[in-house]
C-alpha cells in the first residue's frame, strides 16, 4: 500500500503534465484558485475601498481637527477680550485711585496751609496778648521775650543769644550801666533783635545806640537790626526807617 508521501510526490510530478494536456483539469484548478484567492480586480477594488475608506477617516479627522481648532480659536478670542476688559477696568481703578488720592493729597495740603494759618493766628494772638499783659504789668516784660525767641528759634531754625556786657563810659543812657541785647549768628551774618511788647522813637534810638556800642566793644558790624514788637508807636516808624532797623510785629514774620 502506498503512503501519503508517496502520493504527494507522484502528483507533483505528473501534475504539470496533466494540466497542459487536459483543459478540464485546467479548469477545475482555475475555480478553485478563484475561490481560495482573489483575483486582479478582486485586489485592486479591495485596495480602492481600503484607500477611499482612509482618505474618507483622514478628511473626516481633518474635519473635527479644523472645528476643534476654529473653537479654541475662538475661545483664545474669548479668553484675549475678558482679558482686555479686565485691564481696562484695572485703569479705571487705578485712575479713579490715583485721582482720589491725588484730590486727598491737595486736600491735606489745604488742611495744613490752614491748620498752619491758624496756629500762625494763634501764636500772633498770643503775642499780642502777652505784649498787651506786659504793658499792663500782668505779666512780666522778660517772659513776653522769652516766648517770642522761643517761637523765633523754632521757625527760623536759630539759636537767640541773650548777651550782657556792662557800659563803663555810659555811652548808651548817659551813665554806666548793664546792656543787654540778643543776637542770632547764621551763616556768618550778625543779626541784633530787641524784643519788646511795645516800641516807642526813642526806644528805636536807644537800640540803635546799644547795637553801636555792642559794635565798638566787639569791632564787629551788624548785618542787620530787627525789632520784634505787636505795639509800634506810628511815629517810630519812620525813625527806624532812618536808622536802618526791620520792624516786626510777630516772630513769625521775621525773614533771616
Amino acid at each position: 500500500m502506498m503512503t501519503t508521501q508517496e502520493i504527494k510526490e507522484i502528483i507533483l510530478k505528473e501534475l504539470p503534465t496533466i494540466i497542459e494536456e487536459d483543459p478540464e483539469i485546467r479548469r477545475l484548478l482555475a475555480q478553485l484558485s478563484r475561490r481560495r484567492f482573489a483575483d486582479r480586480d478582486q485586489t485592486d477594488d479591495r485596495f480602492d475601498r481600503i484607500l477611499d475608506e482612509l482618505r474618507r477617516n483622514r478628511e473626516l479627522d481633518a474635519q473635527k481637527w479644523e472645528e476643534q481648532r476654529q473653537k479654541w480659536a475662538e475661545q483664545s478670542m474669548h479668553w484675549a477680550e475678558q482679558d482686555r476688559k479686565w485691564e481696562e477696568n484695572q485703569k479705571a481703578i487705578r485712575d479713579v485711585q490715583a485721582e482720589h488720592k491725588q484730590k486727598w493729597d491737595a486736600n491735606q495740603v489745604v488742611i495744613n496751609d490752614m491748620l498752619a494759618e491758624i496756629r500762625t493766628m494763634v501764636r500772633k494772638y498770643d503775642s499780642t496778648i502777652g505784649a498787651l499783659g506786659a504793658r499792663w504789668g500782668l505779666h512780666s516784660e522778660q517772659s513776653f521775650r522769652n516766648a517770642l525767641k522761643g517761637i523765633l528759634e523754632k521757625l527760623a531754625a536759630v539759636e537767640v543769644l541773650n548777651v550782657i556786657e556792662y557800659d563803663d563810659a555810659g555811652e548808651v543812657f548817659g551813665r554806666p550801666e548793664q546792656i543787654e541785647l540778643d543776637i542770632i549768628i547764621k551763616n556768618g551774618k550778625l543779626t541784633i533783635v530787641e524784643i519788646k511788647s511795645s516800641m516807642s522813637k526813642p526806644d528805636m534810638y536807644m537800640f540803635e545806640r546799644k547795637v553801636r556800642f555792642y559794635e565798638g566793644r566787639h569791632n564787629r558790624k551788624a548785618n542787620e537790626m530787627i525789632v520784634i514788637s505787636p505795639m509800634v508807636v506810628p511815629n517810630a516808624v519812620p525813625a527806624a526807617e532812618k536808622l536802618g532797623i526791620k520792624i516786626y510785629s510777630y516772630a513769625e514774620d521775621v525773614k533771616l
